[in-house]
């Protein structure tokens, strides 16, 4: 089974012009930089123009609204974040054992969708991470799980391990029960191993 490929996001643009292109970047730039250094509340199209130094209408007729706006700072960030499983430096990037990768997938898919939970909030629907998006980390968690030698119906042990990951449940289980980071990670690094079928590690003696 061979590793997946980059997949564009569902919502990305088709090919455009140079300065439309330049244009997009400049804006979703701004508006990343808002994100940044105020947190995503702070990103209003007029906010967005005036840091990009263009007419509110530009910012319109780019993204329609402000959550679509949102959708696509989210999009942007997943991109990075996918590139850096593709080819990134080892664990998550290639070149680990397929097991440390598996681990540093599941930290690192956790994190991110933590730093990104409010602002999938303020996105709405249009924050939900696109079809391609969730394709991309389906084929590759199946692929890390057939480098494994894990048998049975590979999509959906993907989806088992996959599911705690997403910001629905960490909101229910972070945001509202106050479960530690640590102990989420726990938990989702003790799925991994039933269905891996790998005993845990033993203790580091001293």
């Amino acid at each position: 089974m061979s590793e997946p490929e980059l997949l564009p996001l569902l919502d990305s643009l088709p090919t455009e012009r140079r300065d439309a292109a330049r244009n997009r970047e400049l804006l979703l730039d701004a508006a990343q930089g808002l994100v940044e250094r105020h947190g995503p509340h702070s990103v209003t199209m007029d906010a967005v123009a005036a840091a990009a130094g263009v007419g509110k209408g530009t910012v319109f007729r780019r993204f329609e609204s402000r959550e679509g706006l949102m959708a696509a700072v989210l999009n942007h960030s997943e991109t990075e974040w996918q590139a850096q499983v593709m080819s990134g430096a080892p664990p998550l990037g290639p070149g680990a054992d397929p097991w440390d990768r598996l681990l540093a997938f599941g930290r690192s898919r956790l994190e991110t969708t933590l730093l990104h939970a409010e602002m999938i909030r303020e996105a709405g629907r249009a924050g939900m991470r696109s079809f391609a998006a969730y394709s991309f980390v389906a084929m590759h968690t199946r692929y890390l799980l057939a480098e494994l030698g894990v048998t049975g119906d590979l999509p959906i042990l993907a989806t088992a391990l996959l599911a705690p990951l997403e910001a629905p449940i960490l909101d229910q289980q972070v945001t509202i029960e106050g479960f530690p980071l640590e102990r989420v990670y726990a938990g989702w690094v003790d799925l991994a191993r039933r269905i891996v079928g790998r005993d845990a590690d033993p203790p580091e003696s001293f």
